[in-house]
Order: C-alpha cells, then sequence, then structure tokens
C-alpha cells in the first residue's frame, strides 16, 4: 500500500513511518523543510514537498496514494483558532480527494476527557465545526464514512513518551530544572494517559490496515497518571522537590502548559486491543523518565 503521511518526520510521524516501511508499505511523506525531505529519503520513503496550508497539493497526493494517514498539525498556540482551521482545510480537501474510493483516511485526535470517568472508544468527540478545537476534524473526518471513504480517529494519549521526546513532559521537565521544583495543579490529581511511540506506530499500522470505517481508536498504554505521580518522577530524576502549584498560579508557573496540564483525561483502550489485536509492550511513561528520557535540556 504506498500511504500518505503528513507529519511523517515529526516525532510520532517518524515512527509510523518506520513502522510502515518495515512492514512492506510504501510511505510519500509531507516535507516542510529541505532536512524533513532529506530524512525521509534516507529512510526510503518518497517525498511530497509542501505543507498544510496547500490543501490543492495535499489533495493530489491523497489522490495518488491508496490511503492517507493524517498525523500534522500546525501547534501554534498564538493562534490555535487560525490553526483550526487551516487543519479543517486541509482534512476537507483531502477527504473530497478520497471520496468514493473506500480507501483509509486516518486523523491523528486527542482525548476529550470530562473528568467524569474512563473516555472509551463510544464516546464521541465534543468538538464539532470550524471554530472548535482543530477544527473539529474528528467529527468531520468521521462523517465521511458514507462517502465511500474509511475514516478512522486515532486518539492519542496526551503523552507519547520515548526517548528524543521534546511533548509535554519534556516541557513540564525543563519547567522543572528552570524553576527549581516539579510542580502539578492543586492536589494533583489530575490525570494523563501515556503510550510510547513505538507502540502508538504499530497501533496506526494496525488501524490503517483493518479498522472499519467510522472507527475510534485509542493510543493509550496507561489509562491516567495522577499528575503528582508524574511531576515527583520528574523531581527525582532532576533531583528536586515536588510541590503543589494553586490552579489561580499555573498560567504564571507553567506558562501555555498550564491549560493542560491541569486537565483531567483518563482513557480506556479496550476495545481498541480487541479489534486491532494491540498489545503495548514499550516501556511505560516511568521507565522512560527514570532511563534518562528527560535527562538533557528539551
Amino acid at each position: 500500500m504506498l500511504v500518505f503521511v503528513t507529519g511523517a518526520s515529526g516525532w510520532i510521524g517518524s515512527a509510523v513511518t518506520d513502522e510502515l516501511l518495515a512492514e512492506g508499505h510504501e510511505v510519500a511523506g509531507l516535507a516542510r523543510s529541505d532536512a524533513s525531505a532529506v530524512a525521509l529519503e534516507a529512510k526510503g520513503a518518497r517525498v511530497v514537498r509542501g505543507d498544510l496550508g496547500d490543501p490543492d497539493g495535499l489533495a493530489k497526493a491523497a489522490a495518488e496514494s491508496d490511503g492517507v494517514v493524517h498525523l500534522a498539525f500546525n501547534h501554534d498556540f498564538t493562534d490555535y483558532a487560525g490553526a483550526g482551521r487551516t487543519e479543517r482545510a486541509a482534512v476537507s480537501a483531502m477527504l473530497d480527494a478520497l471520496a468514493g474510493s473506500g480507501r483509509p483516511f486516518l486523523l491523528a485526535s486527542g482525548l476529550a476527557g470530562t473528568g467524569a470517568g474512563p473516555l472509551t472508544e463510544d464516546d464521541p468527540s465534543p468538538h464539532v465545526g470550524a471554530d472548535a478545537m482543530r477544527g473539529g476534524s474528528e467529527n468531520l473526518a468521521l462523517d465521511h464514512a458514507d462517502r465511500g471513504v474509511r475514516p478512522v480517529a486515532v486518539r492519542f494519549s496526551a503523552t507519547v513518551h520515548g526517548m528524543g521526546d521534546h511533548g509535554f513532559v519534556a516541557r513540564l521537565t525543563q519547567i522543572a530544572r528552570d524553576r527549581g521544583v516539579s510542580g502539578y495543579i492543586d492536589d494533583g490529581s489530575t490525570r494523563w494517559p501515556a503510550v510510547h511511540r513505538s507502540d502508538a506506530a504499530r497501533l496506526v499500522r494496525l488501524a490503517l490496515e483493518k479498522a472499519p470505517a467510522g472507527s475510534r481508536v485509542h493510543a493509550v498504554a496507561e489509562n491516567g497518571i495522577p499528575s503528582r505521580d508524574i511531576a515527583a518522577a520528574i523531581g527525582d530524576q532532576l533531583g528536586v522537590p515536588t510541590a503543589s502549584i494553586p490552579r489561580a498560579d499555573a498560567q504564571a508557573h507553567f506558562g501555555w502548559l498550564g491549560a493542560f496540564w491541569g486537565v483531567d483525561v483518563s482513557a480506556s483502550s479496550e476495545r481498541t486491543r480487541e479489534l486491532l489485536g494491540w498489545t503495548p509492550t514499550g516501556p511505560t511513561l516511568f521507565e522512560d523518565i527514570a532511563a534518562g528520557a528527560y535527562a538533557l535540556p528539551a
């Protein structure tokens, strides 16, 4: 299968590219920069030059593929609404290009928790419409199941961890290093699900190959780790104390990350495991932290 992968040189995307190539698929990876193009070529992938702001180019690449794995997103927290509109336009263009083909379209999504209990694959995303988070792209994609596309929403854990991760946990570690204290918000009872990068990549490949149209699958190995425990693990690794940060001070202490660090999310992947035969085997988040995955400055 020739798979068009956006975000192919990113943290998750590069692992997905490796997984697809190792399992005999071909990859056409979207590259915004020369460095990304060189990295993809070195792996043996084809290069598609462009970015999410070029819906016509994305549509052309999607039409020429046997399926799409859409992992890219413009994480511009200074204009998150604009990033959502760009996302929606990109997704719409690729879905239209695949309409009537029966080909798969996998979309990276997130886990929108309510704090009321573990989110399951049966729970729909609350984000609908162009002005919603990420442009409401999950619901947009799944609505195309009756238009001859095989859409699948891949909901990734808040932390997709591993050696070389520069995501949320890396940022929390850097803040703890800079401030001399590893903080959590209020009583630290809010939770984050986690999955190792290699397990997430294998899940994407399995979903591409066999998830039914309209599926939601959860890249979740650990259902919900209390934030105070994550902060304690970071503190132990750095040799700094752990402390509660009042929610009113979260933005001042954590910056933009404070809005995410204080959200309670737990999620189950039981149905995903049954559907795809997926069993996480990678290190846990605490094992990665203890092994030094976040030892160096981000």
